[in-house]
């Protein structure tokens, strides 16, 4: 009874050992494991700001580059202003203010006749005009047509310029022929077309 006492407790005395063992084995594998793991962590944050400065030098690159590439953007930029400075147009000023040209003096030719007025006759019946032509027409009774040719200079230019008007003068006696040169005088309206008449014959046809 007693050497089954003693093996009953050499058996339980190493199953308690071999409890005790098991548990201190995983302990001494964590500690042994603790340091091997606190070694690299504790290694890793002087590797972490080693690795870091690359990675911000490799930030800061870009954004030195992009400043660089902004910087002569913004130089550029003002070029295309100065040019549409340059082509800006010049403001439209009224017409007083203005540069004044002088207008070039022309000296009149020598060769060249002035032009001369001929007087106009005094009317005595208030202000009737009159008028002297060639008559070309005697065909209708009593009627006659009489070309005037007017001979007048333009305002401007000064150019002569010739021009004929026609009128229908009354002919009591049909006495005017054609080529006639004649004197006509202004009347009342004889008819649709005729408010002129015959006064005198100047100088009757060859």
């Amino acid at each position: 009874m007693a050497d089954e006492e003693k093996n009953e407790k050499t058996t339980d005395e190493q199953q308690v050992d071999e409890a005790a063992a098991e548990q201190a084995a995983p302990e001494a594998q964590a500690v042994e494991e603790s340091p091997a793991d606190e070694a690299p962590v504790e290694e890793a944050p002087p590797e972490e700001p080693a690795a870091d400065v690359p990675a911000e030098a490799t930030e800061e690159a870009p954004a030195t580059e992009a400043e660089d590439a902004e910087a002569p953007a913004e130089e550029a930029a003002p070029q295309p202003a100065a040019v549409s400075e340059k082509k800006k147009k010049s403001k439209r000023l009224p017409r007083q203010q203005r540069r004044q040209r002088s207008k070039p003096v022309r000296e009149p030719s020598a060769e060249r006749k002035p032009i001369t007025r001929t007087p106009k006759p005094e009317s005595e019946r208030g202000r009737r005009q009159e008028r002297r032509g060639v008559v070309v027409s005697s065909a209708m009774d009593k009627t006659i047509v009489v070309k005037v040719d007017t001979i007048k200079s333009h305002r401007r230019y000064k150019k002569v310029v010739r021009r004929s008007v026609k009128f229908h003068a009354h002919d009591e006696q049909n006495s005017a022929n054609v080529g006639d040169i004649v004197r006509i005088v202004e009347t009342r309206p004889l008819s649709k077309t005729k408010h002129w008449r015959l006064v005198q014959i100047v100088e009757a046809a060859k």
